[in-house]
């Protein structure tokens, strides 16, 4: 069993930052590519950025390519996401996720309880 757990979430200015961390539990999780999606109110859950198992490759959505900045430290088994430069269309419940072995992109197994993000316009 993975457990993930997130936190960094909270209220922001437009224009401000915040950093996301995402605690696995796990000895294997290093082995995992790691993503950070979200949803806002009423829309459905978004990709937002994925980080391959070494931290050698990271992908993003358009949305937030140049903003966001998405990092790990296998040492303490942590993904991170650096939201820059923050817009209210933003504000969501962000959840982090272990990709499935093998699997693409938008294929996860494990996911966090999500952390809320509020970007003030």
């Amino acid at each position: 069993q993975v457990l993930l757990v997130e936190s960094g979430g909270g209220l922001v200015q437009a224009g401000g930052s915040l950093r996301l961390s995402c605690a696995a539990s796990g000895r294997t999780f290093s082995s995992y590519g790691a993503g950070w999606f979200r949803q806002a109110p009423g829309k459905e859950r978004e990709f937002v950025a994925h980080i391959n198992w070494s931290g050698g490759t990271t992908n993003y959505a358009d949305s937030v390519k140049g903003r966001f900045t998405i990092s790990r430290d296998n040492a303490k088994n942590t993904v991170y996401l650096q939201m820059n430069s923050l817009k209210p269309e933003d504000t969501a419940v962000y959840y982090c996720a272990r990709k499935r072995l093998g699997g693409t992109l938008y294929e996860y197994d494990y996911w966090g309880q999500g952390t809320q993000v509020t970007v003030s316009s």
